[in-house]
Formats: structure tokens, C-alpha cells, sequence
């Protein structure tokens, strides 16, 4: 089923879900769980491959209302999907799924057994759920929702909080459950996202250090109107090609090849496999390059590296779209420090760095000179940092 394509945003979400808890139910929630979106600034397809990515929780999230119930079962109402999914803790399992439990509830039963899986122990609850995250438009509304789900056995439950090691959990959920080979960025970024900060996350230590944005800029989210899914997509093949040519150059992951390794490639390297680590080993250097100029607030040079990074994306990994390259061009036209596709790519978003003064006529004249390049109808998103996924006790 589709989604409803007209959303109310940030605190109108918080409320139609406590609303919708109340008519439902007949009392109001007792948690109120917040788990946000993210665009990524640059790093792309790096963290599968053990590298550095630089995204940012945005100010869009997935809202879940809910109540800790003594039955060992979740019930879930889905208000974007005009959906119910309910299904017993107990016997979850991938092989029993049938084609109707697909779709939008296939997150909140893998989040589930993936929890299971890593021995947490688990509670009942049921719950109401609505978003403003677009729905496949690479801001990852998946991630959202499966930290959304995972905070929530957290609240009915009552164990310890762990950002990374619930990022760990999602990502396994994803991968196994799933189906999508992802790394651990989406994951990771709406557990740990920091208020007014990207973090620059190293995909193999895990480790994450808070980056401002430079001062009096914006992230723009730039929806190019086309979507993807990531399961029927090239995303496992990419993933694929670079674990080849990690294997080609000796190494386990693309992380431990340095750059230099790029001027003498090894033969039994094809020309598909040295375009798919050129990208990766650029890439890398860029997020380090990026993380350094956001410390030393100079917009123009991570401009430039975003420009270079969406370059990288369309002609050494092939995963841009004619519609991405479209709106990227009439950002750069248009005026702004930079843009590129994000996410996963093959249909979604980009972003761009915009002066924050300059946001509002941005994107007028971007969206504007896109439509009369497309046949789409694109949207654009000015986003703030936020911090990662979060719950409250519902006192009203």
C-alpha cells in the first residue's frame, strides 16, 4: 500500500500520533519515542566498506506512541499506511513471513527478532506510528523506524539504553531480515545524532565525533520526486563489487587499501571493479577532508568536496539517476557552496549547502528550473541537526 503523500511535520506528528493513541485505546500513551531521519553530507557507499561517513539526524522523525501491555505481543497501527500489524514475541521467523506482514510492519517484526537474536530481553507493547521522514527518498525513514522500534521495547522493557550497540541490532535486522546488505551509517546517525552537529563516523571502530556545520549555513534536502527500493535495486551488487576488488588488492575491506594503490592496480582487477574502489578511496579522503573544513567553518572548501563527491558517485559508482544529476545542476546553477545526490542513490535526494540567509529564494528558483527540466514534482527540505533517537514519559 502507498503511503499518503502529505505529511504534517515536526510537533504535528508528536500530537496526531498521541491523538490517534487516545481514540484507539481509550487513554493516553504512557512513552512517547521520537527517531529521526538523516541526510548524509558526504560519504557515500564508504560504510560497508569500513570507511568514514558525515551524516546529520535531521528535524523530520518517526513518532511512536505506546503502552507497555502484559501480553507477550505487539500490536502496531500504522496512521501513514492506514495499516494494523500485530504478531506474538514469541516464534518470529523469517521463513514464516507471509506476502501481507511485508512492507512497512517487516521493520518493526525484524527489529524484533534481531532483539532476540542478541538476547535482550523483550516486553510487550502497542503503539501508534506516523513520520514525516519521506518514504524511500534516501533519508532513511527504514533506520527511523527500526530505532523507533527498538527504543520502545527499551521504554516497556526497562533495560539500558546503548546507542551504538542498538545501531548494531538495527543493522542486523536490516541485513537479515530485510534483505538490504547496508552498512551501519543510517543506524548509528539516528541512535547518536548529536543536537546542531553531524557526526563523522568511523564505520570500523564506530567511532563518532561531533562536526558543526559552518556558521550561517543550511543542509537542503533537495526530493527529486523519484523513488527506489533498495532491495530491487544495484545496492547488493555494488557491495559485491567492492568486496571483489578489496580481495583483488589483497585487503579484506576497501578501508585498508590506501589511495596511492590506485596508480598501479592489481590485473586481476576489470575495469568495473578499479572504478567502484576509485570511488571508495576518494571518497574516504573527502569525508576526512570535509570533517577538517567544517572545523575550520570554510563552506567553500566542503562545497567543493560535495561537488567532487557527487562527480564520484555518478562516473566511478554509477548510482546517480538522470533525475539526481538534474537537480544537483540546477542547485549549482542556481547558487549554492555545493550539492550532491545522497543516500544510496538510483532515485531519492540530494543535498546542498546553502547560505542560511539565502535558503528560502534557493529553493524557489532550484525547484523551479527542475520542473522545467523533469516531468517530476520534486520538494525540498531545510533541515536542522537534531539529536538521535529519543523517548519521553507522557505526562499530559
Amino acid at each position: 500500500m502507498a503511503p499518503r503523500t502529505t505529511l504534517p511535520t515536526g510537533r504535528a506528528v508528536d500530537r496526531r500520533v498521541r491523538h490517534e493513541f487516545q481514540q484507539r485505546f481509550g487513554t493516553a500513551p504512557t512513552w512517547l519515542v521520537r527517531a529521526p531521519g538523516r541526510v548524509n553530507l558526504i560519504g557515500e557507499h564508504t560504510d560497508y566498506n569500513g570507511g568514514f561517513v558525515l551524516p546529520m539526524a535531521i528535524d523530520r522523525a518517526v513518532w511512536l506512541a505506546l503502552r507497555p501491555q502484559a501480553a507477550p505481543r505487539v500490536g502496531v497501527r500504522a496512521m501513514d499506511f492506514d495499516g494494523w500489524t500485530m504478531f506474538d514475541l514469541d516464534g518470529l521467523s523469517r521463513d514464516r513471513v507471509t506476502p501481507d506482514e511485508l512492507g512497512w510492519a517487516q521493520y518493526f517484526r525484524g527489529m524484533t527478532w534481531a532483539l532476540q537474536q542478541a538476547g535482550v530481553p523483550l516486553r510487550g507493547w502497542e503503539g501508534v506510528v506516523a513520520g514525516d521522514v519521506p518514504i524511500g527518498a534516501g533519508l532513511s525513514s527504514s533506520a527511523a523506524i527500526e530505532l523507533a522500534v527498538a527504543r520502545a521495547f527499551c521504554c516497556a522493557s526497562g533495560w539500558t539504553w546503548d546507542p551504538t550497540e542498538m545501531a548494531r541490532i538495527a543493522q542486523q535486522a536490516e541485513n537479515q531480515w530485510v534483505g538490504v546488505a547496508c552498512g551501519i551509517m543510517d543506524q548509528l546517525i539516528a541512535a547518536a545524532g548529536r543536537d546542531g552537529h553531524a557526526l563523522l563516523i568511523d564505520c570500523r571502530s564506530l567511532e563518532t565525533t561531533a562536526v558543526p556545520l559552518p556558521r550561517d549555513t543550511v543542509a537542503v534536502v533537495l526530493d527529486t520526486g523519484t523513488r527506489r527500493e533498495l532491495t530491487q535495486s544495484a545496492y547488493n551488487e555494488r557491495r559485491l563489487q567492492c568486496e571483489t576488488a578489496a580481495l583483488a588488492f589483497g585487503a579484506t575491506l576497501l578501508r585498508d587499501v590506501p589511495l596511492s594503490a590506485l596508480e598501479s592496480p592489481p590485473r586481476t582487477l576489470d575495469p568495473i571493479g578499479f572504478r567502484r574502489a576509485r570511488h571508495v578511496l576518494t571518497e574516504n579522503a573527502r569525508v576526512l577532508q570535509a570533517a577538517s573544513a567544517m572545523r575550520a567553518d570554510d563552506a567553500e572548501t566542503l562545497g567543493a568536496l560535495m561537488r567532487e563527491s557527487h562527480a564520484s558517485l555518478r562516473d566511478d559508482f554509477e548510482v546517480s539517476s538522470a533525475a539526481l544529476d538534474a537537480i544537483v545542476e540546477c542547485a549549482e546553477q542556481v547558487g549554492c557552496y555545493g550539492a550532491r545526490m545522497t543516500g544510496a542513490g538510483f532515485g531519492g535526494c540530494a543535498v546542498a549547502l546553502v547560505h542560511a540567509g539565502e535558503s528560502t529564494p534557493f529553493v524557489e528558483r532550484t525547484l523551479s528550473a527542475y520542473r522545467a527540466r523533469t516531468a517530476h514534482e520534486p520538494q525540498a527540505y531545510v533541515c536542522q541537526a537534531t539529536a538521535g533517537v529519543s523517548a519521553s514519559l507522557v505526562t499530559d
